[in-house]
């Protein structure tokens, strides 16, 4: 590694960031983190703290996950790289197929299309829902549904399903069909309600109003996160999910859940469907499936569905799209490796309470520091901080506080993501009650410092 006077100076001027304006990562340049261990992370200065960002919501069994560094050691000595295009595979991603069919068994998913990160996964569901209308000789239904808030990655596919305007507007004119309805935000919504269970009959109101609107026989898909997480850790009420299935059933109409951040224990369930007990058409996967230490992903394919393709004599079930890297080998170790240990581990469990100690922590800081606004969580370790400068208008924070928020957590021993107005926590789910105490104490001297 070069020195760290060598980083310093080279930071920020040759590489882009994401999500990030390249003036201002040049004007403040990023945390350089060099090294970690466990849960915790160091950067350059030698510094350490609690991963309460978990990498990006993909780190679930912590950086020191030993069965899966030599899983990616042993696949790379023995077949570093083949193609899954027509006519060749690999041995690994045929043992991870078998094995994510039974891991996704409760949710009636069955087959696998292998991709190699979460937007992927997203595109490719878009993409097969259309077909798989298609196939059924419904080629009208091309437009998809989706969730204001709702965060489904870049790409064109993803960003015109996206229901934040920042990943949006700069990329237009995007997918056109691509419709919204409001998402079920207790906080902040256009009906001015607050009860979570009413909100949710409202959203399921609007979803079928726009259904309504747009005409049944011209939608593809509803795709939608089963907690919503780069939004702001927005939390449907147990109803609206089922309610979602139930409309999206009687219009013919394909239920996809984006399971990029929720799949694999984050929710304290071991999915998001299994959590709201649904059971989608198709579901998109990435990040934890290798623990972050591989590029990989899959959409997971009901039966149904896929019989329905697999079943056709036309040709139009033929699939038109694919990555260099979809079913790769080192990917699919990692993989195998992850599910493995993941269950040994039983980290849903884990999740689940760790999930409670930190949404009761947030609650009570929200009763010490009017900044607060609101916090959202209690299920798994998906939480959220939205802070605001007046709890009665619920106006944004002055400037600057989240990021002095956010610096002063990091010297106080954790690392916390900062997305507008929201604090984001999602740390690995091997978390322990100490390491949630530490997060805890660190955003106490956050919040004590502004």
């Amino acid at each position: 590694m070069k020195d760290s006077n060598f980083l310093k100076e080279h930071n920020a001027r040759h590489l882009w960031h994401p999500m990030a304006h390249p003036a201002e990562i040049l004007a403040q340049p990023p945390r350089i983190i060099v090294a970690a261990e466990g849960v915790r992370i160091r950067d350059v200065d030698g510094h350490e703290a609690v991963d309460a960002v978990g990498g990006l919501w993909n780190v679930n069994l912590g950086f020191s996950c030993q069965p899966v560094k030599e899983a990616i050691a042993r696949q790379l000595a023995r077949l570093p790289y083949y193609s899954t295009f027509r006519g060749t595979t690999n041995d690994t991603v045929i043992e991870l197929s078998v094995a994510l069919r039974d891991f996704f068994a409760p949710d009636g998913l069955s087959r696998a299309f292998f991709t190699s990160g979460g937007s992927d996964s997203v595109e490719v569901a878009l993409r097969l829902a259309r077909q798989y209308h298609k196939i059924r000789g419904e080629a009208g239904r091309v437009k998809f549904l989706s969730l204001k808030k709702g965060y489904h990655g870049t790409h064109t596919g993803g960003a015109s399903v996206n229901g934040n305007a920042n990943f949006r507007a700069p990329y237009e004119p995007l997918l056109p069909g691509c419709h919204h309805i409001p998402a079920p935000y207790p906080y902040r919504n256009p009906f001015g309600e607050s009860d979570p269970a009413r909100l949710a009959q409202l959203c399921a109101a609007a979803l079928e109003d726009e259904i309504a609107f747009q005409g049944a026989n011209t939608i593809a898909a509803f795709i939608m996160e089963p907690i919503l997480g780069a939004g702001g850790v927005i939390v449907p009420h147990e109803s609206f999910v089922p309610m979602v299935r139930e409309i999206c059933d009687r219009h013919g109409i394909l239920l996809i859940l984006d399971e990029v951040i929720t799949a694999f224990g984050r929710t304290g369930a071991w999915t998001g469907a299994r959590l709201w007990g649904v059971r989608p058409d198709m579901a998109c996967t990435a990040k934890a499936i290798t623990n972050g230490f591989f590029p990989f992903g899959a959409v997971m394919i009901a039966d149904h569905v896929a019989e329905l393709f697999e079943s056709d004599r036309s040709g139009a079930a033929s699939i038109g799209t694919g990555y260099t890297y979809s079913g790769h080998p080192v990917g699919a170790a990692a993989g195998l490796a992850c599910l493995a240990e993941m269950q040994r581990l039983d980290v849903a469990r884990n999740a689940a309470a760790r999930g409670r100690q930190l949404f009761a922590g947030v609650q009570a800081l929200q009763a010490r520091h009017e900044l607060i606004g609101d916090v959202r969580g209690g299920h798994g370790l998906m939480v959220a901080l939205e802070l605001v400068s007046d709890r009665a208008t619920k106006a944004p924070p002055p400037k600057g506080v989240t990021a002095t928020i956010q610096e002063e957590a990091w010297r106080a021993g954790a690392m916390v993501r900062v997305s507008g107005a929201n604090i984001i926590l999602s740390p690995p789910l091997v978390v322990t009650e100490a390491d949630v105490d530490t997060i805890l104490g660190a955003l106490e001297a956050g919040f004590s410092a502004v």
